[in-house]
């Protein structure tokens, strides 16, 4: 940021990447926060990003995302592409020094993650993440009740995530999110990244972890089926499953402690439950309008000095490292 913007508190941000995500969950979060402001948004259609920025009021478009990185008039960049195009822009926004937020996650491999974090720790440039379940009000009364000891000494953790084949799988229409080439996972690294990385935040970081995955059903050519154990720096253990050709949709989380449990879902907006000696207590909190509000009004604290963001390059990179594990990659 010059001078005059640092005085004015004003952080001019452009988007690389104007798919779904940034439409509603995320886009409008930097435009409703006070400081942030969307001066310009590329995406390689000139047409869509032109209907994009008159759509949402931005005065700049791009087709090249050097062209956006490199436009004195933008501070930060947000990068919301897929994740195999990650370390590849990550790393030109480090070299222009500006602040950046990478999608999750962070890159396709911890390999890829890593150098990204390096890029922009060894100069100094903040770099977050938008694992933005952190920031959300119902994950952060989760955390209350643990650090509030409100289930006694946390003993283990356990998420099951399944799902039907969609249309689109069983079609065999081309869908990113399920190509090897760009997420190697396939929906676990889409969706699977998000509560793992949750875990590290609510419980401490995982300190050891091993999985099995599998491609059960030949749809496409990532995988859809995966199981891991683990367990934290403080010994609490952890397991998880996730298929993706399943009759019923699932999501479920529990946590277990030695006076009682906490029971949430990771995607579904049902009620957070508490279990112990004094009865169940049941909080609905619902998210905001943009998903990423609170992850976006939290960069903004800690970039004008007043708070601490709780998903950065660091984290983020932990998280790559976990999946990578459980994928036996690494």
């Amino acid at each position: 940021m010059s001078a005059l913007d640092k005085e004015n508190k004003i952080i001019r941000w452009g988007i690389i990447g104007c798919g779904d995500v940034t439409e509603k969950k995320s886009g409008p979060a930097y435009q409703k926060t006070t400081g942030f402001e969307i001066v310009a948004v590329m995406r390689r259609d000139a047409e869509k990003a032109a209907d994009y920025a008159k759509r949402h009021g931005i005065q700049k478009f791009y087709s090249d995302a050097d062209a956006l990185i490199n436009d004195p008039d933008v501070d930060a960049v947000y990068i919301a592409t897929p994740p195999d195009s990650h370390k590849l822009y990550g790393l030109k926004v480090a070299e222009a020094g500006k602040i950046c937020c990478i999608e999750k996650p962070l890159a396709p491999s911890y390999e890829d993650s890593k150098a990204i974090y390096e890029a922009f720790e060894s100069r100094n440039i903040p770099l977050f993440t938008a694992y933005y379940r952190r920031s959300l009000p119902r994950f952060k009364q989760v955390k209350k009740w643990l650090e509030a000891n409100s289930i006694g000494e946390i003993r283990h953790i356990n998420w099951h995530l399944s799902k039907p084949a969609s249309q689109q799988d069983l079609s065999g229409l081309y869908n990113w999110r399920t190509d090897a080439k760009v997420a190697k996972g396939g929906y676990f690294d889409d969706l699977a990244s998000h509560g793992l990385d949750l875990f590290n935040y609510l419980l401490g970081d995982i300190k050891e972890v091993s999985g099995i995955s599998n491609n059960q059903q030949n749809l496409y050519s990532a995988k859809d089926a995966l199981v891991a154990c683990w367990i934290h720096e403080n010994g609490i253990t952890g397991t998880g499953s996730w298929n993706f050709g399943t009759a019923n949709r699932e999501d479920k989380v529990i946590i277990y402690g030695s006076q009682g449990t906490i029971q949430f879902s990771i995607f579904d907006e049902n009620p957070i439950e508490l279990v112990n000696e004094n009865g169940p207590i049941s909080l609905t909190i619902e998210h905001p309008e943009n998903v990423q509000l609170n992850h976006v009004g939290e960069m903004k604290e800690q970039l004008f000095g007043t708070g601490n963001h709780p998903s950065d390059g660091k984290t983020a990179t932990h998280t790559s490292w976990v999946m990578d594990r459980i994928m036996g990659v690494i």
